[in-house]
């Protein structure tokens, strides 16, 4: 068995240990007192209890919500949900939700199992990526025939998957149908003016800059959405390694094409990012960090950049300022943080 054969072998194996560990905590779960609440058993006039994996979820779900359903985000600021596992209480919470929301297309890739048992336990659980049409999911060669799973970052997709989340909370409680149906019309809307701004400050980046290198590839909806050529360090999954080879030639492309700008992000380690400046500097060509992007993981809680409106202002605008364009420092609604600095 050579080198590769073995590294492989072991990456199974790990990742079925692992799997397999998740399911006997999800078991253990289930036996404890009151953990799990079956469809229908929430008692008359309570508000249904929803738990989310991701705050992009969690945010689009409170806003079709309103002040009908209890939303609960599983995943914190900055944590990155292609390596999250839920802990013991994590599980519980999961159990006692009415309904749980998830991003799909296996973003949650550690959290299968989880889902698969919850489904078998008769709980709701809701994939927005399941809402997408196949023909509007990027499938990357190197991801091995998977779908791209990173598809809130075309608000038009993620605007696409509103009706899925009306009717799953209409399942749950047909009584705030009406108000579900409100919700939703109207946050599409805001999410269709948010398009319209990112369309418009994003093309207005000078033709040879117009070149988006990241920590990982989580933005290539953005870049197919609005034109732009997006470079990651790191593959789709941020399990994947960064070899000297890539950061070199990222460093020769950044260097032939004047790009004045590379990007880390909120939920991944800048070391990739800041050897990629170096390698530009050993050639010749300054570049700069041009500020942190939100790719995984939204601001922190209660912050304008903690809403998923937010979350796409502060990237958009930060990218086109950053590569040359023009936009407010405010951004979409004047709100950003980036005017206060």
């Amino acid at each position: 068995m050579n080198i590769c054969s073995k590294t492989f072998a072991t990456k199974s194996l790990t990742k079925f240990i692992a799997t397999a560990v998740l399911a006997i905590g999800l078991a253990a779960a289930l036996l404890l007192p009151g953990a799990a609440r079956a469809e229908g058993e929430r008692p008359q006039g309570e508000r249904p209890k929803i738990v989310a994996t991701t705050g992009m979820v969690a945010d689009l779900v409170r806003a079709v919500a309103g002040d009908r359903a209890a939303v609960e985000a599983l995943m914190g600021e900055g944590v990155d949900p292609h390596l999250f596992k839920p802990t013991r209480s994590d599980t519980v919470k999961l159990l006692r939700a009415d309904a749980v929301f998830i991003s799909g297309l296996h973003l949650e890739g550690k959290m299968t199992a989880a889902f698969d048992r919850l489904r078998e336990s008769g709980k709701p659980v809701v994939a927005l990526g399941d809402a997408v049409p196949k023909e509007r999911l990027l499938s990357p060669p190197e991801f091995e025939g998977a779908h791209d799973p990173h598809i809130w970052m075309d608000v038009g997709i993620w605007a696409s998957t509103l009706p899925s989340i009306r009717d799953g909370l209409t399942r749950l409680d047909p009584a705030g149908a009406e108000a579900y149906a409100r919700n939703a019309d109207a946050y599409g809307a805001e999410l269709a003016r948010l398009d319209a701004y990112a369309r418009r400050i994003l093309s207005s980046i000078p033709g040879k800059a117009r070149v988006l290198v990241t920590a990982h590839d989580a933005f290539n909806y953005l870049g197919r959405a609005y034109g732009i050529e997006v470079r990651g360090i790191q593959g789709i999954s941020t399990e994947s390694e960064a070899g000297l080879r890539i950061i070199e030639e990222l460093a020769a492309l950044l260097a032939d094409r004047g790009v004045p700008a590379v990007f880390p992000e909120t939920s991944v380690s800048d070391r990739n990012v800041r050897a990629l400046v170096e390698g530009a500097g050993a050639r010749g060509h300054r570049v700069t960090l041009g500020g942190a992007l939100f790719s995984d993981a939204m601001g922190a809680p209660g912050s304008y950049e903690g809403t998923y409106i937010g979350m796409i202002d502060h990237n958009v605008t930060t990218i086109a300022r950053a590569l040359g364009g023009e936009a407010p420092a405010g951004g979409f609604q004047g709100k950003l943080a980036l005017a206060q600095r």
